[in-house]
């Protein structure tokens, strides 16, 4: 029964923390009780929640002894499932716990698999652990595929809203500003994943996802433009047929079946609505205009740990432009940079991923100083 699940939520005080914790108030049936919280930095708001969860345990993950109580308690503790909800590198090693202890990984941090998804998907086939991804995109596909053999699969569709500068003449890029970048049309998110979908390095990121999910090639993984994002993912199979999953640009939706899965559960979200679905339109998006697609599928293709370098290299260039040190368009020309130069290919192990992360970051950092915004 969901009411003896056991759920661990890291990243409780973030974006998707706050949501699931708000969906979870607002749910009148049967749900997980939380047996512990996590947060970074944000103590006060961790404190906050004993209130409403005087059973959960707490751990601040900025301090080294609560970070390694952390992940111990995710290799030996009583729960079922864990939400990780973390942002940045930074959540992989948890993940790698989760699903070495047998456990339900409920994915919201997708640095996990963009870095390491072998490593996460054979740890997963060991234990016999799962991934549930909470993010619209690949929670559709797993949908979709749901009882299917992948022999089957001619290809996955990702959707891309396009971002907050989808409309912007691409001339005009180069004067972008954060606040211009971060005003996403649709969907409430972080920081860095609101830059990311501006530039599109997100859907680069989840291409890299998908092929480690479905285990399959990078060319069988197509992006599609859709602006109104409410088809969030479609699979079209050997004879011609196509599922879709469709629904609001609401995260919650993703958070409810990760809680629940591998059972339904009754929501109160909103479904079905002609007026909101009363238009669909889909088109190819344009390579020259948003470049970070063909990253993506160029971190694909060479493995190992292109995906870590390329995830490092994007998150200290967004980090810099939202501090208004570069323009816009730096973001991906300096991804492109540390992905054509790395050399970190193996990936064996954490330490290889590690290695690549902090390689990047260097890779990036020394390159900041000559760029300025304008």
């Amino acid at each position: 029964m969901d009411a003896d699940r056991r759920l661990v939520l890291l990243g409780a005080t973030g974006t998707v923390g706050v949501q699931t914790l708000d969906l979870l108030s607002r749910s009148t049936g049967p749900r997980p009780r939380i047996a512990a919280l996590s947060a970074h930095r944000s103590q006060a708001a961790l404190q906050d929640l004993a209130a409403a969860h005087p059973q959960a345990r707490r751990f601040l993950s900025s301090d080294p002894e609560q970070r390694a109580a952390l992940l111990d308690f995710l290799g030996k503790g009583d729960y079922e499932v864990c939400l990780n909800a973390t942002v940045g590198a930074a959540g992989l090693p948890y993940s790698v716990r989760v699903l070495e202890a047998g456990r339900t990984l409920a994915l919201a941090n997708k640095e996990s698999l963009v870095c390491a998804g072998p490593l996460l998907m054979a740890a997963a086939r060991r234990s016999g652990g799962a991934i549930i991804p909470v993010d619209s995109e690949h929670a559709a596909l797993q949908q979709c595929l749901e009882g299917r053999d992948l022999a089957t699969v001619r290809t996955l569709f990702l959707t891309a809203s396009g971002g907050a500068l989808r409309d912007l003449p691409s001339a005009e890029l180069e004067d972008v500003t954060p606040e211009q970048a971060l005003a996403h049309p649709n969907w409430d998110m972080g920081p860095r994943i609101t830059v990311d979908s501006a530039t599109m390095m997100n859907k680069a990121f989840e291409i890299l996802e998908a092929v480690a999910l479905f285990s399959l090639p990078p060319e069988r993984v197509r992006v599609l433009l859709h602006r109104e994002s409410i088809a969030h993912g479609m699979v079209e199979f050997e004879d011609g047929s196509v599922l879709a999953q469709l629904g609001p640009p609401d995260m919650a939706f993703p958070i409810h079946r990760a809680l629940h899965w591998p059972k339904s559960a009754p929501a109160p979200l909103r479904g079905f609505d002609p007026a909101l679905w009363r238009e669909l339109h889909f088109e190819e998006p344009k390579l020259e205009r948003w470049p970070a697609l063909a990253l993506g599928y160029q971190a694909a293709r060479l493995g190992g740990c292109a995906g870590a370098v390329l995830n490092a290299a994007d998150e200290v260039a967004v980090a810099a432009f939202l501090e208004g040190r570069i323009p816009f368009l730096a973001i991906v020309r300096l991804c492109a940079e540390a992905l054509e130069a790395s050399t970190q290919r193996i990936l064996r192990n954490l330490d290889d991923v590690e290695a690549a992360d902090a390689w990047a970051r260097a890779f990036v950092t020394e390159r900041l100083a000559p760029l300025r915004a304008p």
